[in-house]
């Protein structure tokens, strides 16, 4: 009997922890159930890779999962699928063109000195990239990450037709027939920017020399700036190129794939030993979520290999909601009509299964929510499917308790021997599921290993309450002697004659 209080009072503390796991944490749910976007990346050969396999898609999955992780979007799953494509799922994300941005670019930064006898013509194109910045920025509307106390500027900047036509006519830009304004100014900003690398010697410190990046707004004005860590060799590779064009007029160039987002001036007093210390600072007049945008692809790394975004889908909030709705009435549906039947066909026992049973719903939902497991359409599929499996273990037990009392052996005994001989066949079936969820998790992809796992953990907890949770209640009940009445287990006309009521009680 202590032991049995032992296995009760056990039981009572899991019940208690379960219940304020999933109170305090909720469950996590998938993109199928909550609504949001998933992108389908395409990762793309470039240079002397003409094939991309295995190890570069890991490569590139391991710089993406970073900046997924930078941008703090909440339970987002990153996927492969097949040999060069990944799948991104962001629950609850509406709108994915912040995500899409950041996870596109390659990331690629360079830091290029000016050469020399360009200063005239470096001049001119700053000035016309600036402008045209200035101008296109005022005709966009503004970012909700951006401070909205910001004063606007006293004067709108203005690029007069004339002038624009002027700057494009000077750069050789043909306009194609009906372009915008705004299709012009980009058209001159791309054309400057081209320009503008011309200008520049070879990179000399990449974004491989970093350690670190962050953002803070500019003590001056409402704009932001992105900060800086190298590493030993990156500060001494900074301090030399800052040291080289100190004083001469020239600028450092600061080159994010193949745009020059940032040109700085070097002053005189650096000319002896160059910017020491090892840290450096972005300012091209970002806003706050250009600034955070830059951050995250410094911090994240640059891709190996570009990717291509090649669909993005979005699923509503509101289909997300009907899926739910439909599988709560699956499930509970399931669960009644099989707690009916438990306990017509098995009648105490069957009473005590669907108790079990439910403990075991309990359990499995506070697991989920504490590993944490993102719960999909499949997933919920498995977890209903080990429901099925539980009920099956529970059949097997009562079906062989049936068996002795049937052959004239007494109630405790029946229970105990249910249990014994019992247990070989339902380890031998959880053994062989727990094989299959293991081929579907490491050959399948996506939401068949949602649907392996969910279904792997039934498997161990159904085990555990067949076993244990149903066998302790039941010799539980049997400590009450109202209780221990073998027509509670099964029909008078189905009891052997020969032996007496006491004897079947398990009282002889």
């Amino acid at each position: 009997m202590g032991r049995q209080q032992g296995w009760f009072a056990l039981i009572l503390a899991l019940t208690i922890a379960s219940g304020a796991l999933l109170s305090n944490y909720g469950l996590q749910l998938g993109l199928d159930l909550r609504g949001g976007s998933q992108l389908t990346l395409q990762v793309m050969p470039a240079g002397a890779i003409t094939r991309v396999d295995t190890e570069q898609l890991e490569a590139v999955k391991d710089v993406l999962e970073r900046r997924i992780n930078g941008l703090g979007v909440a339970e987002s799953t990153l996927q492969a699928v097949g040999n060069d494509q990944l799948v991104l799922q962001l629950p609850g994300e509406q709108d994915p063109s912040q995500a899409a941005r950041v996870l596109g670019s390659t990331a690629l930064l360079e830091f290029r000195a000016q050469k020399p006898g360009t200063e005239e013509e470096m001049r001119g194109l700053l000035a016309l990239k600036r402008q045209a910045e200035s101008v296109l920025r005022a005709k966009r509307p503004p970012s909700s990450s951006d401070a909205p106390t910001a004063p606007p500027p006293p004067e709108a900047p203005t690029l007069s037709p004339e002038d624009l036509t002027k700057a494009l006519t000077s750069l050789g830009i043909s306009v194609p027939a009906g372009s915008s304004e705004v299709d012009q100014i980009e058209l001159l900003l791309r054309e400057t920017n081209r320009r503008l690398l011309g200008l520049y010697g070879p990179p000399l410190i990449t974004g491989k020399d970093l350690t670190s990046a962050g953002r803070q707004q500019q003590a001056t004005g409402t704009g932001w700036e992105v900060t800086l860590g190298f590493n030993r060799e990156g500060g001494e590779k900074f301090a030399s190129l800052t040291q080289s064009i100190a004083g001469t007029g020239r600028v450092l160039g600061i080159v994010l794939d193949g745009r020059s987002i940032s040109e700085a001036s070097v002053g005189e007093q650096f000319k002896l030993a160059g910017i020491t210390g090892g840290s450096a600072s972005i300012t091209g007049n970002f806003s706050a979520e250009e600034a955070r945008d830059l951050e995250v692809q410094l911090r994240g790394g640059s891709l190996p290999l570009p990717v291509k975004i090649v669909e993005v889908r979005t699923v509503g909030p509101s289909l997300g909601a009907e899926n739910i709705r439909s599988s709560l009435v699956a499930g509970l549906s399931g669960l009644v009509l099989v707690a009916v039947f438990m306990a017509v066909v098995y009648r105490l026992p069957g009473i005590v299964a669907v108790v079990a049973l439910s403990l075991y719903a309990l359990f499995n939902l506070a697991i989920y929510a504490l590993i944490p497991v993102t719960l999909t359409l499949p997933g919920i599929a498995g977890f209903i499917l080990s429901v099925g499996i539980a009920v099956d273990a529970n059949v097997l037990i009562f079906e062989r308790i049936k068996e002795e009392l049937r052959g004239g052996n007494t109630l405790i005994r029946s229970i105990d021997t249910g249990f014994s001989l019992a247990f070989s066949s339902i380890f031998d079936g959880h053994a062989t599921g727990l094989i299959s969820c293991g081929a579907l998790f490491f050959l399948g992809t996506g939401l068949v290993k949602g649907f392996a796992v969910t279904l792997a953990i039934g498997l161990l907890l159904s085990l555990f309450t067949a076993l244990t949770c149903t066998r302790t209640l039941l010799r539980l009940l049997m400590s009450y002697p109202a209780l221990r009445r073998p027509t509670y287990f099964l029909p008078a006309r189905q009891l052997p004659p020969a032996k007496s009521g006491a004897a079947q009680a398990g009282l002889a």
